[in-house]
């Protein structure tokens, strides 16, 4: 870089020589001198006010002054013995270094302070004599040696600091003084506690600290810059030197990061002392200039790992020869530090790469034993470069760095720097730098702890690169940091690969052609860093410096290069040589040892490439094989071995970020197919893999990594990988082979056709299907069960996996599934109480909900007689808190018997919930409404119009059609609507009634008929004709006289039992009622057969009577029925026995109450009630919001304005693909699901809905006309793509203007089980009340009661205790939008209406966002953002993993069902569905109920409907 600068090494070498000899003392004998010297400094030390007062100096003359100084200089040569003189003669000239003070010492002589630069230059170069070593001294000796020589340093800095006299030449002498005295104790090899040893680091510090003040004051001549250099090289055995070399660079990295890239940029954090070591008023580009020349100080990092280059000097080569068995100079055992240096110079390139990266870690600097001074990391923050020479292609010169340093002046001595002295240099911003730069999204933490002050780095772990570090978000191109750091990097990445052992013996063999004759230069040969010695022989060297002893540093090195190019941005360019050379390296660093150990630099690799595959790189895919060869040896090893030397690695991160590197390749092999994977090295073709090849291997990594994975977070990333397999191979196999088998494309890595038959290891998707099944199922019971998160992931990809179409589906497979999740079931329920906690709860409610996905898809399982008795023996576990048999031998006990004392009420709602769906929905959804609806779309208003006595224009209201009904409550939870007259379509005179039976999990329409023969019979006429009258047959019969007996004979014999005396008799009627009262009666008897008489008497004379008696004609066909009363009898809804006491009902705390509760229908409100029951939807309902952000976009207008119409096409076509695969499109006007908005769903089909003007856009579901909808049987969920349209609809409905808005869900809390329980001593909320208690006091408490909230709110509306959770499906064209996403501001467009019955609106840090970005490979990487909560992040998709587009819509979907089933089952207060409408009725019952006695309800029934 000075090549054509003139070094002034000569002129130290003067300088200290001058210094040794320059006394005229050294002409006399010692003894002589040194009593001079004693009795010299000791006047002169006690004018220095020590100890006595000080006084002006006698010395007064030029000529004194300088005697006395030529004393001193001798006296500062004086062995270490006469330590009081030396002392004194280094305070008289601390002292007389006042001189430069603004406010000099009053024992300073006059002409010192007259002329104090020139006098000063000469203390300076007289204070030589006082470092030099003296030879075998003893270490005590030493000590006061280095106590002196700290206070000499100390003088000069702070003299340096505080001075406003000094000119240019006091500047160059001071710099070339500390240059001198660091080449004279720190040149020679380390002896370990001489004064070198001692000083290393402070002569170092104060050297660099003063040169940084020179940068200022009087900016350094390019030759002093030049002698800096070829200096430091010989110093590089120290471990100071790097150190300090560190610290320096990271302190003006973080002054070049702050004016180049503005406050917004993250900031590096470093140590307090380190932050002032720049001194205040350093301009900007003085900042550029010196940070550039200080990072190319001491040149080439990669030297120290050539002792030959680093022993080269002629301290060396002295001590070679004068060792007394003849050693190389290399074999010094001082050099045993160089990895150890190595180590600390590849961090602190590191960590000064992180920071232009802008990795908002604390960087921990100076890896020394210095006390103050704190241990590296990894990673630092903050970010921006400088580029030497020429700047990255597209990069702005924000900094104004100056080409050359003329601009500099030196502010003291005025005399300006010779233009072109400078390097050019341009501060690269990354390309839109021009503007301010955002601000990072994390902020920067303060380091913790106190500093280490060990010398190794061995606490410190490498913090991962993972998925989950933010980069700065205007951090420079790749490109630019390169163009600093390239050379170093790419050199140390290679360090004992094979091709830098090419490279070694083709120099050899060169430097054997030179003539052999070794020339030691001094100095120049010291700077020809990267040419090895001539004579250097790798056999000859220490075993402790072998080349693999420097592999902590390559690591390094190749893991910083790892973090440079995963910080590529989209659609950023990187020069192809770049590629070409990091493809280079990692080949190298990925070659596998026979050992199959995992090393450093594996180690160091996977840490920081997670996103290596996922982000465009250009020819990535060529590194495949040997990224997945690492997989193989880090992820199946249960205790992985790590082979380090000086670093630690946290296994679980190594893990962690392997796994992210295997989740972002596990879709390449159907992908690319067939394709070849070129190698990168060896020219044939041998070697080659194609992308299918690798898919068994991958898929083998990812079932053995699961297999021994014990991190909670590691293992649910997992999951997600897998069901992703299974689902692109069953996908991929359903589309592109036609649904055909895989035996073409079934390679194993050798490329030979697997057997079908050999499930393991074939991995089609049928084998892929079984292998996780068994391996999920197996690892759910053994280990996985006490932990929450994954308990619910690997439920959650069970559900997945049954949810899968596989053709040749095994059904034994299904059924050990089914059964496995039973018994998981039964395991948790029967944990001993302390474990019975709400998280535990939470993993049977998912195991309930995964075994109805798995019924629902395999109906056939309920045929087989073992499945249904173990799913239904669960059910009644869930339901009842026992089994009727606990073991198959058992008696059953029956249901009356059984005490009810269910795990909690969420597991019995569960566990009703699959009863339900056992019963009611498998192998019947979905039904003929569609999946659109799981209750009958008939209600009270279009069965009337189907009913012949209506008249069509009179079903107009629903209040008309309503009272034709009559409506029964049974069981407190189901209510009944009859109507008693036929439907239009029945011809049939038959006793028929219509009902709509509204339950807990629907509203179900049924007609009945009363039918005494089947229908295949009643074609047949059975009302027969007037038959006629029959003769009469005239024959008299004889009739023999007999006795009429009343009762048998033996009848007194029989036992009289209690029936006999229920019937009294007249004496018994006489004692009761008394005489008087019989009397009376007789008389009315009397009466009565007296006015019978008489009526017989008229009828025989009347017409009518017998004697005139007419034919016999049938009675006329009966057409009217109670066919209500007929139906409740013959169902048995009309038995009043009384209830029995120990009847488990009543136990739970239900009143003993009549099967039949009668509803009075006349109030007007009863209506709409029915309407909210109705609006109550039986199954759970969840929206997400899908938005397309163009590159760069950050508005919500922007990213609204993209729905558009006009700007619709120019969406990427993947876009409208994902969205047709996420669910189908439907018509809202027409739709009886949940539409995504609270007024209209849920309505019938065929309800008028206001005329909206028609949108032909195909991508337009912004939920006015069309939105996409799908559901299965326990939920829906639909998909909203907002426009401007919602914002304008939202504000229309928001203020109560929704049909169903005013009261949605009545005046019972449904959401709040504890406000319902405090507030209202009904008995809907007695039930489920009394039975949490009896919970508490059985379980210790184990599901207490939640808290209530106040009681005032009891009438007003209900508010859901927390809002639904919002998911955003988020398009990112760049990936790098996710940074910028106004979530807050787009919430406007996302209402559903049911916000308005929330405690909180929803805020945007409760958003859940999936992003999607396309790649340019056609693949797609998800990102996914969300609030922190223990259990907010749900599988499949995990963050950072890269799809097929085959499965994105299906992947993403389930994402959002289970992100809102994990959030439902978090939220204590949340009730299902079925017990919303379970409440809601019986909130109708307490407002509707008519108390009937029993005789009035029987009486009602004889009343007909209006």
């Amino acid at each position: 870089m000075y090549s054509e600068w003139a070094s002034l090494s000569a002129q130290i070498t003067a300088n200290s020589c001058g210094a040794q000899c320059f006394s005229v003392l050294n002409k006399f004998p010692a003894s002589a001198g040194r009593e001079v010297v004693v009795s010299v400094v000791k006047q002169l030390g006690t004018n220095l006010g020590i100890t006595q007062n000080a006084e002006p100096s006698h010395l007064v003359k030029d000529e004194e002054v300088k005697w006395c100084m030529d004393v001193i200089c001798f006296g500062l040569s004086l062995p270490l013995q006469e330590h009081e003189t030396i002392k004194d003669c280094v305070n008289v000239y601390c002292e007389w270094l006042t001189a430069l003070h603004p406010q000099p010492r009053i024992s300073v002589p006059k002409p010192i302070c007259e002329d104090a630069n020139l006098y000063a230059r000469q203390i300076i170069n007289h204070f030589h004599n006082l470092f030099v070593p003296r030879q075998g001294e003893s270490a005590d000796t030493i000590k006061r040696q280095a106590v002196l020589c700290h206070r000499v340093l100390r003088t000069l800095q702070q003299t340096a600091q505080i001075s406003q006299l000094m000119d240019r030449q006091t500047w160059d002498t001071l710099l070339l003084f500390l240059l001198a005295i660091n080449e004279i104790l720190l040149a020679p090899p380390t002896v370990k506690d001489d004064v070198g040893d001692q000083l290393c680091e402070r002569v170092l510090s104060v050297l660099f600290e003063v040169w940084l003040l020179a940068c200022v004051r009087s900016f350094p001549s390019p030759s002093m810059w030049k002698t800096l250099q070829e200096s430091c090289a010989m110093w590089r055995h120290r471990v100071a030197l790097v150190d300090q070399w560190n610290r320096v660079n990271l302190a003006l990295t973080a002054r070049l990061l702050e004016f180049s890239y503005g406050p917004a940029f993250p900031q590096l954090k470093n140590a307090d002392e380190d932050g002032q070591l720049i001194p205040i008023g350093m301009s900007n580009d003085c900042v550029a200039q010196t940070w550039y020349r200080f990072l190319r100080m001491i040149g080439n990092p990669t030297a120290l790992c050539s002792p030959h280059i680093i022993s080269k000097s002629s301290h060396f080569v002295q001590w070679a020869l004068t060792h007394e068995k003849g050693a190389e100079t290399h074999q010094h055992p001082c050099l045993q530090q160089l990895p150890q240096i190595f180590l600390n110079a590849m961090k602190g390139i590191s960590s000064q790469v992180d920071a232009f990266l802008g990795l908002s870690k604390t960087s921990l600097i100076g890896l020394t034993g210095g006390g103050a001074r704190n241990a590296i990391t990894g990673s630092s923050s903050g970010s921006t470069t400088a580029s030497s020479g020429t700047a990255a292609s597209g990069t702005t010169a924000t900094g104004g760095v100056a080409s050359s340093a003329s601009a500099i002046g030196g502010s003291a001595g005025g005399a300006g720097i010779p233009a072109g002295a400078g390097i050019p240099t341009g501060v690269g911003a990354g390309a839109g730098s021009g503007s301010a730069p955002a601000a990072a999204p994390t902020t920067p933490t303060s380091t913790s702890g106190p500093p280490s002050a060990s010398s190794s780095i061995n606490s410190l772990p490498l913090t991962s690169m993972g998925a989950g570090v933010e980069l700065a978000v205007a951090r420079p191109k790749c490109n630019s940091i390169l163009h600093v750091f390239h050379e170093w990097l790419f050199e140390a990445a290679h360090i004992g690969g094979d091709t830098w052992r090419q490279n070694r013996k083709k120099q050899a063999c060169e430097a054997s052609k030179r003539p052999s004759s070794m020339i030691m230069e001094h100095r120049k040969g010291s700077i020809s860093l990267s040419q090895p010695n001539s004579l250097n022989d790798p056999q000859s060297l220490p075993p402790t410096l072998t080349i693999d002893k420097y592999e902590s540093g390559r690591a390094e090195a190749i893991g910083t290069l790892c973090k440079i190019f995963c910080a590529k941005k989209t659609g950023e360019e990187i020069l192809p040589v770049y590629l070409a050379r990091f493809y280079m390296a990692l080949q190298q660093c990925l070659k596998i040892t026979e050992s199959r150990e995992c090393d450093e630099t594996l180690a160091s690799i996977l840490l920081h490439s997670s996103d290596l595959f996922r982000l465009d790189l250009d020819g990535i895919n060529v590194l495949l094989p040997g990224f997945i060869a690492a997989l193989e040896i880090v992820l199946p090893d249960k205790d992985l071995k790590l082979k380090t030397q000086s670093m630690v690695f946290n296994r679980t991160e190594l893990r962690r970020s392997a796994i992210n590197i295997l989740l972002s390749i596990m879709v390449l092999p159907l992908h690319y197919q067939t394709l070849p994977i070129r190698d990168l090295t060896s020219e044939t073709s041998e070697k080659m893999f194609t992308f299918i090849q690798l898919k068994s291997r991958l898929m083998n990594i990812l079932m053995n990594a699961l297999q021994v994975e014990t991190d909670a977070q590691n293992t649910h990333m997992l999951l997600g990988g897998l069901l992703l397999c299974v689902q692109d191979a069953v996908t991929f196999e359903e589309t592109e082979l036609g649904g055909g088998g895989n035996a073409s494309l079934s390679h194993n890595s050798s490329g030979v056709q697997h057997h079908e038959t050999n499930l393991l290891s074939s991995d089609n998707a049928h084998a892929l299907f079984v292998r996780a099944t068994y391996l999920v199922c197996h690892r759910l019971i053994s280990s996985w069960k006490t932990d929450l998160n994954v308990s619910l992931a690997a439920l959650e990809l069970l559900s997945g996996l049954a949810r899968l179409h596989i053709r040749e589906t095994d059904a034994l497979e299904c059924k050990r599934a089914v059964k496995w999740i039973c018994d998981y079931i039964c395991y948790q329920c029967s944990r001993p109480p302390p474990a019975h906690s709400k998280d535990l709860h939470s993993t049977i409610v998912a195991a309930f909900q995964c075994t109805a996905a798995w019924l629902m898809q395999h109906p056939y399982l309920l045929q087989d007689k073992d499945c249904l008795q173990t799913v239904l023996e669960v059910v009644e576990l869930g339901i009842s808190g026992t089994k009727s048999q606990s073991k198959g031998t058992d008696i059953p006990k029956f249901k009356d018997e059984k005490e009810l004392k269910p795990a909690s009420m969420r597991v019995r709602d569960a566990a009703e919930n699959l009863l339900t769906i056992i019963l009611e929905q498998v192998g019947y959804f979905p039904s003929e409404c569609g999946p659109e609806s799981i209750s009958s779309l008939l209600d009270e208003l279009a069965l009337m119009k189907h009913c012949n006595s209506m008249v069509p224009a009179a079903a107009a209201s629903s209040e008309q059609a309503i009272a034709k009904f009559k409506y029964f409550v049974t069981e407190n939870s189901t209510i009944l609507a009859l109507l008693e007259e036929p439907l239009g379509n029945d011809q049939d005179p038959q006793p028929t009634v219509t009902l709509l039976i509204r339950g807990p999990f629907g509203r179900h329409a049924w007609t009945m008929q009363l039918r005494h023969l089947p229908r295949s019979k009643s074609g047949i006429k059975y009302h027969a004709v007037n038959p006629g009258r029959p003769i009469p047959m005239n024959d008299v019969t004889q009739r023999p006289d007999c006795e009429q007996k009343h009762f048998p004979d033996g009848v007194d014999k029989v036992q009289p039992c209690v029936a006999d005396y229920s019937i009294p008799t007249i004496e018994q009627m006489r004692e009761q009622y008394g005489t008087a009262s019989i009397r009376e009666l007789e008389s009315m008897l009397e009466n009565q057969s007296i006015h019978e008489k008489l009526a017989w008497a008229e009828a025989d004379t009347s017409a009518d009577s017998l004697s005139h008696a007419q034919e016999c004609v049938p009675p006329a066909v009966c057409h009217e029925f109670h066919a209500a009363r007929l139906f409740l009898s013959h169902f048995g809804f009309l038995g009043f026995e009384t209830r029995n006491p120990h009847n488990p009902a009543e136990a739970l705390g239900n009143p003993p109450q009549r099967p039949l509760i009668v509803l009075d229908t006349k109030s007007t409100a009863f209506a709409a009630d029915l309407d909210r029951l109705d609006k109550l939807s039986a199954r759970t309902h969840d929206t997400v919001y899908v938005f397309y952000v163009k590159s760069g976009q950050t508005s919500a207008h922007q990213i609204i304005g993209n729905m558009g119409e006009e700007q619709s096409a120019s969406h990427d076509p993947h876009f409208a693909t994902m969205l047709q695969t996420l669910g189908w499109p439907v018509q809202v006007a027409e739709h009886s699901g949940w539409t995504g908005f609270a007024h209209n769903s849920w309505s019938l089909k065929g309800t008028p809905e206001e005329p909206l003007k028609s949108t032909a856009s195909e991508l337009n579901y912004n939920g006015s006309q069309r939105v996409l909808y799908w559901a299965d049987v326990s939920s829906e969920i639909a998909f909203v793509v907002p426009t401007t349209w919602n914002l304008r609809h939202n504000s229309d409905t928001s203020d109560g203007g929704s049909i169903s808005s005013t009261d949605q869900i009545g005046s019972s809390n449904v959401w709040s089980r504890g406000e319902a329980e405090s507030s209202s001593g009904l008995a809907k909320s007695k039930s489920r009340n009394l039975s949490l208690e009896l919970d508490t006091n059985r379980r210790d408490a184990k599901e207490p009661v939640p808290p209530t909230r106040r009681k005032g709110n009891v009438t007003k509306p209900t508010l859901l205790a927390q809002a639904p959770a919002k998911i955003f499906l988020v398009w990112l064209e760049s990936y790098e939008d996710y940074l910028n996403f106004p979530l807050e501001d787009l919430l406007a467009y996302t209402r559903t209406g049911e916000e308005l019955h929330t405690l909180q609106l929803p805020r945007a840090s409760d958003c859940h966002v999936i992003f999607v970005h396309s790649l340019l490979s056609g693949l797609l990487r998800v990102k996914l953002q969300g609030p922190p909560g223990r259990m907010s992040f749900a599988t499949p998709l995990v963050d950072g993993m890269v799809l097929s587009r085959r499965v994105v819509g299906n992947l993403v979907r389930q994402t959002a069902l289970n992100i809102s089933r994990r959030r439902r089952l978090d939220n204590d207060n949340y009730q299902p569905p079925h017990v919303r409408r379970r409440l809601k009725v019986q909130d109708i019952v307490q407002k509707y109920k008519m108390d009937l006695s029993e005789a009035e309800l029987l009486a009602h029934l004889f009343q007909r409907a209006i």
